[in-house]
């Protein structure tokens, strides 16, 4: 697995990379044969540190887990525990998941990040126009390449959880039709399907 440890306003000592790569290690090898990549982020929040892992355990599979605590170490193992328990709770899929991965190629589609509008452009009215007639422009920050998968709801929606993601967008294995899973604020999940 290639592991990237970084650290922002952080010193990272070698025990505790040494210590990430064990752990991470031992929580891929019970769920999956090989993982490709990890990204473990460490940063500084006023008195207490944060740890970010971001796991893409095969293709079409991410995991993200979040921590924070007095110390980094504690951090780190917060946020393994948040991914231990996403597999352990999704693993009957996550495996079925595997082997079915080569039986449909996900579609490609480009994902952009927008900026928000300043308080100045929002209320903004050259020319005596008002903002609501004109064309929305954002600036685009990012722009990558994604992949729109053909999932069914349940698997949507487990992927979505297991990348820690407020929103995934997949094309609907028994309809054929793009379809949204989302987290409401209320905490449960919506779906939005056109075709119903």
């Amino acid at each position: 697995m290639q592991l990237t440890v970084s650290g922002k306003q952080v010193e990272l000592s070698d025990a505790l990379r040494v210590h990430v790569d064990t752990q991470l290690g031992n929580i891929t090898a019970k769920y999956f044969d090989h993982a490709l990549e990890a990204q473990v982020t460490f940063g500084r929040a006023r008195s207490f540190f944060t740890c970010d892992i971001n796991l893409h355990a095969g293709r079409g599979i991410t995991v993200r887990g979040e921590g924070e605590a007095a110390d980094a170490r504690t951090a780190f193992e917060d946020a393994a525990e948040h991914i231990a328990k996403r597999l352990r709770r999704y693993r009957r899929r996550v495996s079925a998941h595997q082997r079915d991965l080569n039986k449909i190629k996900p579609e490609m589609a480009r994902a952009y990040i927008l900026a928000p509008e300043s308080e100045e452009e929002e209320h903004a009215t050259p020319n005596g126009v008002d903002t609501a007639t004109q064309e929305f422009h954002a600036t685009v920050i990012a722009e990558d390449m994604t992949a729109i998968e053909t999932l069914t709801v349940r698997d949507a929606v487990m992927k979505m959880d297991l990348a820690f993601q407020p929103v995934k967008m997949f094309r609907n294995s028994k309809t054929g039709g793009l379809n949204v899973v989302y987290r409401r604020t209320d905490g449960h999940v919506g779906w939005i399907d056109p075709e119903a």
